[in-house]
This record gives C-alpha cells, sequence and structure tokens, in this order.
C-alpha cells in the first residue's frame, strides 16, 4: 500500500504522469467536464470530498507552478477563495518556488478546461469553487 498522502489511485496516476505546464483542474459538483477530457469523480456526496481538502492532498504530491480561478469565486465565495490563498501561500513557503495566480471569467474558465489533462470532480457545493493547476517542476 502507498505510504504517502494520496491513495486515490487514478489521482495518483496523473500526477505521476504530469508534465511541465500540463494543466489539471479541481471543480465542484456542478461544473460541466468536457467530454474530451478525463474525469476523475470523487464526488459521494455534497460537499463530500471537499474542494480544499482535494486541494490539499494534490498539493501535498505535485509541484505547481500557476493557478487560474475565476473572477467570481472571489466575488461570490470569498472564505473558500480565501482558504486556497492560504493554503498556495504555505505551499510556496514549503517548496520555496512562486505560484502564479491569474484570473478569468468563469466563462473563460469552462472553455480553459479544455486543456486540462484531467478534471477532479469533488463533493463542493460552493458556487465557483474550481481551479486549474499548471504542473511546474521540483528542479
Amino acid at each position: 500500500m502507498k505510504k504517502s498522502t494520496l491513495i486515490n489511485s487514478d489521482l495518483s496516476y496523473l500526477v505521476a504522469t504530469l508534465g511541465h505546464t500540463d494543466e489539471i483542474t479541481i471543480c465542484d459538483a456542478g461544473l460541466p467536464i468536457p467530454d474530451q477530457v478525463t474525469r476523475i469523480d470523487l464526488a459521494l456526496t455534497h460537499g463530500v470530498p471537499s474542494f480544499i481538502e482535494t486541494v490539499g492532498v494534490f498539493l501535498s504530491e505535485s509541484q505547481i507552478e500557476g493557478v487560474v480561478m475565476a473572477e467570481e469565486f472571489a466575488q461570490v465565495s470569498p472564505e473558500l477563495h480565501q482558504a486556497l490563498l492560504v493554503q498556495l501561500q504555505q505551499e510556496q513557503e514549503r517548496t520555496g518556488k512562486s505560484i502564479a495566480t491569474s484570473y478569468v471569467s468563469h466563462q473563460e474558465f469552462k472553455q480553459r478546461t479544455q486543456q486540462s489533462k484531467a478534471v477532479v470532480r469533488t463533493g463542493e457545493c460552493t458556487p465557483y469553487a474550481n481551479v486549474i493547476f499548471q504542473a511546474g517542476v521540483v528542479f
């Protein structure tokens, strides 16, 4: 059995196969997922697993260099948006690498998910709780 935090086999495989600048989306339960993009569906019920828990586990095994969020996230769900920013700040401190943050409209965000290597669906029911991670390198 794997010893590290991430034990979901599909998500673990995805992390292991990410290359520099590959994108992965972690989303709430309602974001439309393009048919041509791999779906990793973790949702069990409303709120399980949560968006922020899923992000934390993903970050524990992934090096990222950028994030993209919808502008509406900060406006409509400020508490969860702030919790994500705190996790990103902690990740920067832990790795010593900066993480570029950018915002686009929710419509642009949905279009951008088409470039993702995979979309990970959580049980989160907070509006606009979605993020696109851009893979970095550990060296």
